[in-house]
């Protein structure tokens, strides 16, 4: 039987639980570093600005954080309109399979068309496969864009 799940935006208050997430986030991906002061200041920073991003929690009956994703909006001058990057996507292993991830995804894309958004772009690590096959399960597209990136 599944656990009872709710998701809502996250709070200030939440930001020890999602800097654990991203530690177990980042520790696989071979681009991030985990460094707890500098994610919680991240997560605080996207939590104290609603009108650019959000981040959508997925907590158990009894508050475990289990889940996030974030989304942020940037201009897209190809759309004419607002899009959304979206990030920092992790489900509990003992939670996975169970339809929380789509949810919480779901809910993101949400946020980000209220917003005005009109597309939604995502990074994934070319090594991940069981992410790129669960974000091609969920109908995103592979685009012939490769990412760069410079530290200022």
């Amino acid at each position: 039987m599944a656990a009872v799940i709710s998701i809502r935006d996250a709070q200030e208050k939440d930001a020890a639980q999602l800097a654990n997430l991203l530690h177990a986030l980042f520790s696989i991906e071979a681009d991030f570093k985990p460094d707890m002061e500098k994610q919680k200041a991240g997560l605080s920073m996207l939590i104290s600005q609603p009108e650019h991003g959000v981040i959508k929690a997925a907590f158990t009956e009894d508050g475990k954080l289990i889940g996030m994703v974030s989304a942020q909006l940037v201009i897209s001058t190809a759309q004419g309109a607002f899009s959304a990057w979206v990030e920092d996507m992790i489900v509990h292993a003992e939670f996975r399979q169970q339809g929380i991830g789509k949810k919480l995804l779901q809910s993101a894309l949400d946020w980000a068309k209220e917003k005005g958004a009109t597309r939604a772009q995502l990074l994934v690590d070319i090594e991940n496969e069981p992410a790129i096959g669960y974000y091609r399960h969920l109908g995103w597209e592979s685009t012939q864009l490769n990412a760069r990136r410079l530290f200022l």
